[in-house]
């Protein structure tokens, strides 16, 4: 039941992370967005 449960809570945390990745792409606050001069590093 625990297994269950830890899968369960893994999902959910990993949805809400690719969620939010998804989110951000669209609104370009992704790691780069294609402007070099406002480059952190990311790559």
């Amino acid at each position: 039941m625990g297994t269950v449960v830890t899968g369960g809570i893994l999902l959910i945390v990993t949805g809400l992370i690719i969620k939010k990745m998804i989110r951000d792409k669209k609104s370009g606050r992704s790691c780069c967005g294609g402007d070099c001069g406002r480059c952190k590093g990311c790559h």
